[in-house]
């Protein structure tokens, strides 16, 4: 039980063990790497998801393994919570604070140790930037595959915390398809080596279970990641469409045809509004829909591979085809894709942008219920996402100083992620659960599912300091939300346990 739940303990022996824990803190870290004013903390409030905010009880800004280690320790002797934050780019509250628990910046560790290009991978610590790690591959001509949009800010222990994706991840896989090793600090300061530079390694794959697994198992200090030759070409495809409907056909066409693209996104016509002015990518402004469609690979390949893409596009009803000439629009095309988010600002003070998958087959089905939903709600949506593995971000528009747009804009979300898990989908695809999407796992898994996920916790957090209250909710949360979900006609027992 933490110090501040704990109702034995009065409110001012509560403050003491507080103030004792900042001066611990201070005794192992440079004054200026803990913070603890309101001034001081103000800026992280929050992550990327700005719905919800809350001081923390202090900021450490460790500069290495050795002071993660002490940080840890200390908040472990003292029942204190303790959740760390990468650049605070996650978009489902992963990194939110909490005021009873110490927030814990791993972006002073941001050096990247060494290259490999013999066995072609990079070791880095978690505060290095994800495009940094490709730009310091590029004189040996590789790079590091997944590209999430914010990939100029995001760092790589983030991207392993949600198993962050990109536009490329159709080909290349997302962020656990990438990794090969990382080390980890427990909550007790214990350093755990997880995976290896080889092929594969011994026992269970743990390397599997800490990627995605949002701060709740232990604290990455560095990572091991694969690196790829850079193509020798690469092109892309925009196809433009008269219909949502015609455009998700055309993705599930493409696949069918046996064409794996290096990327496969889709636009619909809100958000080609707000990113055509924004970037000037080249965009058709009277497209309903537009999908950029990428080959990689040799010149002669790519060449081939593009001329398929085109008659599938075609065949499934685009109005036009454009292929990029030359690298310049080609990374115009993505620069476009890529400012997506930023790019709403020109139609609404705020957005709250979601992440579910679906099956590709269902997009079309999926994008007209989101138009009928809009007007269900009396909120617009816009609808950009990796279309190719079935990555929904709606994107829905709203003012925050309007009494209940944002009740509204939180319901719409949640009505999202339920139609995601009845087509047959998943309530997340790569931005994880965080607080955002805590009661949406009442619907998705159900009662064993839940235990055992909290069993898993347990196992490397008895206490349960590492970001408690993310990503699984208890079972007891869930009965109360009388939305826990029943497989094969099971029944929740009426005393569920409370963890």
């Amino acid at each position: 039980m933490f110090v501040g739940s704990n109702p034995t303990l009065s409110a001012t022996r509560v403050m003491a063990v507080y103030h004792q824990v900042i001066e611990r803190l201070r005794r192992v870290l440079p004054a200026a790497a803990v913070l603890s004013s309101p001034e001081e903390l103000k800026p992280y409030e929050c992550d990327a998801l700005t719905l919800y905010r809350q001081l923390p009880l202090a900021v450490t800004l460790p500069a290495d393994e050795a002071q993660v280690i002490a940080v840890l320790r200390i908040c472990h002797e003292a029942k204190i919570p303790i959740i760390a934050r990468g650049a605070g780019t996650g978009l489902s509250g992963g990194a939110t604070p909490r005021s009873d628990a110490v927030l814990l910046s791993l972006a002073r560790l941001n050096r990247i140790i060494g290259i490999d290009p013999l066995a072609r991978t990079a070791r880095v610590q978690p505060g290095v930037r994800n495009l940094a790690i490709s730009e310091a591959a590029a004189p040996h001509d590789l790079y590091y595959a997944p590209d999430p949009s914010s990939q100029i800010a995001c760092t790589i222990g983030g991207n392993v915390a949600e198993n962050s994706g990109g536009v490329h991840c159709l080909k290349y896989g997302l962020t656990v398809h990438n990794v090969l090793a990382l080390r980890v600090v427990t909550i007790e300061g214990e350093v755990l080596e997880i995976g290896s530079a080889a092929p594969d390694a011994p026992g269970y794959d743990l390397l599997a279970l800490l990627t995605g697994s949002e701060g709740l198992l232990g604290v990455v200090t560095e990572v091991t990641v694969r690196l790829i030759p850079k193509p020798e070409c690469a092109r892309v495809v925009l196809a433009v469409f008269d219909s949502l409907t015609r455009a998700g056909q055309a993705v599930a066409d493409v696949i069918a045809a046996g064409i794996i693209p290096a990327g496969l996104e889709m636009m619909d016509r809100p958000t080609i509004a707000a990113v055509e002015p924004f970037v000037n990518a080249g965009y058709p402004l009277d497209a309903e829909a537009i999908l950029l469609c990428e080959s990689d690979g040799t010149p002669e390949a790519v060449e081939e591979e593009i001329v398929r893409m085109e008659a599938v596009m075609r065949g499934a009803g685009a109005t036009a085809c454009r292929v990029s000439c030359d690298e310049a629009e080609r990374l115009r095309f993505w620069a476009g894709r890529k400012a997506a988010f930023p790019a709403m600002g020109a139609l609404s003070p705020d957005y709250y942008c979601m992440d579910g998958s679906i099956p590709r087959k269902r997009l079309a089905a999926v994008l007209q219920e989101i138009r009928r939903m809009e007007a269900r709600y009396g909120l617009r949506c816009a609808n950009v996402f990796h279309a190719g593995d079935g990555n929904l971000h709606p994107l829905i528009l709203f003012d925050s100083n309007i009494a209940d747009e944002v009740a509204r804009a939180e319901a719409f979300g949640a009505e999202i992620l339920e139609l995601c898990v009845r087509e047959g989908g998943s309530i997340t695809g790569e931005h994880g659960v965080g607080v955002e999407k805590i009661d949406q796992m009442c619907v998705q898994f159900g009662g064993d599912e839940l235990e055992t996920f909290h069993a898993v916790k347990r196992a490397f957090d008895a206490l349960g300091l590492l970001n408690p209250g993310k990503a699984v909710p208890t079972l007891h949360r869930c009965a109360e939300l009388g939305r826990l979900h029943v497989h094969a006609g099971k029944v929740p027992h009426p005393q569920l346990p409370r963890f």
